[in-house]
């Protein structure tokens, strides 16, 4: 079976947006996973959710400076949907880094193999607990889904039209907005904490607060951080289903 050149650039936009689409996404295409990993997952992501439509030998294929056109323009609408999920998982670490500074454990970093930067042990905590309720949830088929609805939404070769940026500053806005929901219960209990010891400074001079308030902050925020969770997963399971609706979102004409 011979395979014109044409049907060889189309597997390469679809391969390209594919790509672009699922790298943000941790358990997709992650820094922790190989890179072998993450081109194959791709290959075939690409060879499932396209059929394929053969073209004849003779199809007329575009040149050089046209086909680059073309992968530069599947880039940037693959990475444009691609933005949803770092936002979502970037509300995740927003709220882990949050509770991790105000109970303490701020100062100690380490590295998050699955979001590929460092952190404190209760981001990494918080981030990998998210990345397991986000496979509970199927959070990953929903991805694949809106990887396969973005080429009904915007076709290959298709022109490439720039969205209102005002949809893509009101997603972060609205991710940044709550990390800090999830985080707030922590940080409203800490900020008790700190009332309490300086009013017990001014009250009892001699009590040396500062020795006495960092393992009681410590403690307080391990008993808040647990308690969190009972607000924070129900805001994770909104932010994980609405993952793939967002991606279309902000490919939205």
């Amino acid at each position: 079976m011979l395979i014109s050149i044409a049907q060889a650039q189309l597997f390469i936009f679809v391969f390209t947006r594919v790509m672009a689409m699922i790298l943000p996404v941790p358990v997709l295409g992650g820094q922790a996973i190989p890179p072998q990993v993450r081109i194959a997952l791709g290959l075939v992501l690409s060879a499932i959710l396209i059929p394929w439509q053969p073209l004849g030998v003779d199809a007329p294929s575009l040149g050089l400076l046209g086909f680059m056109a073309g992968i530069f323009r599947e880039l940037i609408i693959g990475t444009l949907a691609g933005m949803a999920a770092v936002f979502t998982f970037g509300a995740l670490q927003v709220a882990g880094e949050v509770m991790g500074i105000g109970s303490g454990f701020g100062s100690s970093q380490i590295l998050n193999p699955a979001m590929g930067n460092s952190g404190s042990a209760v981001d990494q905590m918080f981030v990998m607990v998210g990345l397991l309720f986000f496979i509970i949830m199927d959070g990953h088929h929903s991805v694949i889904q809106a990887v396969k609805m973005s080429f009904q939404a915007i076709p290959i070769n298709h022109p490439l039209e720039f969205t209102d940026p005002e949809s893509l500053i009101r997603l972060a806005g609205q991710m940044v907005a709550t990390g800090i929901q999830m985080a707030f219960p922590v940080m409203g209990s800490l900020m008790l904490a700190d009332i309490t010891l300086g009013l017990l400074a001014r009250v009892a001079p001699q009590v040396q607060v500062f020795f006495l308030g960092l393992p009681l902050k410590i403690g307080l925020g391990m008993i808040a951080i647990s308690l969190t969770y009972a607000i924070a997963l129900p805001m994770m399971q909104d932010m994980f289903k609405n993952l793939g609706p967002r991606m279309l979102t902000l490919l939205a004409r």
